[in-house]
């Protein structure tokens, strides 16, 4: 596994990959792309089955979501320059195999604090993974072909996520929850194995270049710092928190020193000069936003759904699970046409298709029926097979091999990082807007409002105690303010997914046209 390149001389071009080669590689590495997926979701209806096994409350199971997150947040960025030292093969191999090992850990925890211990190792491992999948990904293919291998990396990130949830609740009402960690071995097993049969011989040069450790503590600071907030801001109600205050102020300092270091360190650990090219700012600011107010629904609308009203977890996937039909139908198609049109045009339908979906779903009520639901949920999927294939070749296009393995885990680590700011805004504002909706509602209630009046006649009329007939039409408020809530997120989210079609045309010119050596690190 060692680089088949001297240190100091340029590595030799890779040729594509064709026939069975070329298969067997794409699904080794779109496997890989879905396990890690796939384990940053599966976990998180299971927190209840965990924290009741080992002991402990929902609250604190919470850090099993978290420790994965901050783990993997951290390590992300650093894709690129571990490349150049380790040679981007051996590292993608070695990320899978750790992450086995570290799944295996997950599963076999006796106690929680080991859990979490495992699941951090797992987030860290598994960090230079999807970058280092995509730049495999494209060096296999042809320059012209380039737009269909990211229609293939494409459907594996838009289908794990849905999948996640579901089959996290099917293992753990059906089997034990160990088993959400277990079914990593087998398939990393098989991408490891199929990895290092098609590309131990296109290793990558390396360099050992020195360690920016300053960088890399400022790194760990400034995103675990970020992270935790996030993750637990709601729960201590934000900014009226010390501990969120604090967490904040430590994030943003380390921030702001670790940009001014590593702008003028000369090997830095997170390569920022990225961020002078147009295509790359632009591209990455817009797949980022759009993905956070992608992510942000993905929360809310199950969770309306099983909370307010009253669909079990089970026909939350099932609403959910549609979005995949066009998204799998149509990435291969956007993949095809691709390199004959200009992405940005792609990319600016799919944000007017995301527009009409989150304007459709500012239309539901609390009496929504199934088919209503589902509507927009299928139509999204044809909007996230023309998000992230152009979105992505725009921010890889242009960039010298040597710098691809950078760019792609600096704009997936940007990705990942609005996916949880999304999430985090998101939940906070629909509890907000419920409040307020409640208390504006409730003005309306009581012994002077005829509708309210007559709602706990007819209640009371039925054989309901006088009590419970207040409970029942305050329930129904609460529902209806919730609704109110989700709806004027939905409106928010649709004029902003207008709005980023200008940060689109920002950038330059664009066909998927990514250099056949993408990925090479040298």
């Amino acid at each position: 596994m060692s680089s088949p390149n001297p240190p100091n001389q340029p590595p030799q071009k890779r040729q594509p990959l064709t026939g069975g080669k070329l298969v067997i590689g794409t699904v080794a590495l779109s496997l890989a792309v879905f396990m890690n997926v796939l384990d940053s979701s599966i976990a998180n209806v299971s927190i209840p089955a965990i924290s009741g096994d080992l002991g402990v409350s929902p609250q604190q199971g919470t850090w099993v979501i978290t420790s994965f997150a901050v783990a993997n947040a951290i390590s992300v960025p650093l894709t690129g320059w571990l490349t150049q030292r380790f040679g981007q093969v051996k590292l993608f191999i070695t990320s899978i195999i750790l992450f086995v090992l570290s799944s295996m850990l997950c599963g076999l925890a006796p106690s929680m604090e080991v859990l979490i211990a495992a699941r951090v190792l797992q987030g860290a491992v598994a960090g230079p993974m999807i970058p280092l999948s995509q730049a495999l990904l494209l060096s296999s293919y042809t320059p012209a072909k380039s737009g269909m291998a990211l229609a293939f990396w494409g459907m594996t990130t838009l289908v794990a996520p849905i999948m996640g949830p579901l089959l996290g609740g099917y293992i753990s009402d059906n089997y034990t929850w160990p088993w959400i960690f277990y079914i990593n071995i087998p398939i990393g097993a098989f991408a490891a194995w199929a990895t290092w049969s098609i590309y131990h011989k296109r290793e990558t040069a390396v360099r050992k270049l020195p360690i920016d450790k300053l960088g890399l503590a400022l790194l760990v600071i400034w995103v675990g710092s970020l992270q935790i907030m996030l993750d637990k801001g709601k729960e201590l109600d934000w900014f009226n928190s010390t501990e969120v205050v604090i967490l904040a102020v430590i994030a943003v300092v380390a921030f702001i020193y670790f940009v001014i270091w590593e702008l003028g360190d000369d090997h830095p650990v997170v390569d920022l000069s990225l961020f002078k090219g147009r295509s790359f700012s632009g591209g990455v600011v817009a797949i980022s936003v759009g993905y956070g107010l992608f992510f942000g629904s993905l929360v809310i609308l199950p969770l309306w759904l099983q909370t307010q009203i009253g669909y079990t977890a089970t026909l939350a996937g099932i609403v959910m699970a549609p979005v995949g039909i066009f998204a799998i139908l149509l990435s291969p198609i956007i993949g095809k046409i691709l390199p004959k049109v200009d992405a940005r045009w792609v990319a600016s339908v799919a944000f007017v298709i995301f527009a009409i979906v989150f304007f459709l779903r500012a239309q539901f009520t609390e009496n929504v029926d199934t088919m209503t639901l589902m509507i927009p949920t299928v139509i999204q999927g044809a909007a996230m097979a023309m998000f992230f294939i152009p979105l992505t070749s725009i921010i890889l296009s242009g960039q010298p091999p040597e710098k691809m393995p950078a760019a792609a885990g600096l704009s997936n680590f940007v990705r990942i990082m609005f996916g949880g700011i999304g999430t985090s805004v998101t939940s906070t504002f629909w509890e907000r807007r419920t409040a307020l909706h409640h208390s504006q509602l409730t003005e309306f209630s009581g012994s002077h409002s005829p509708a309210f009046t007559e709602a706990v006649h007819n209640l009371t009329a039925q054989g309901m105690p006088e009590p419970a007939a207040w409970a029942t039409v305050d329930r129904l408020m609460t529902v209806k303010a919730s609704t109110m809530g989700a709806t004027d997120i939905f409106w928010i989210s649709a004029i902003m997914f207008l709005g980023l079609i200008s940060l689109v045309w920002l950038t330059k010119p664009s066909r998927s046209s990514v250099p056949a050596d993408a990925g090479g690190a040298h």
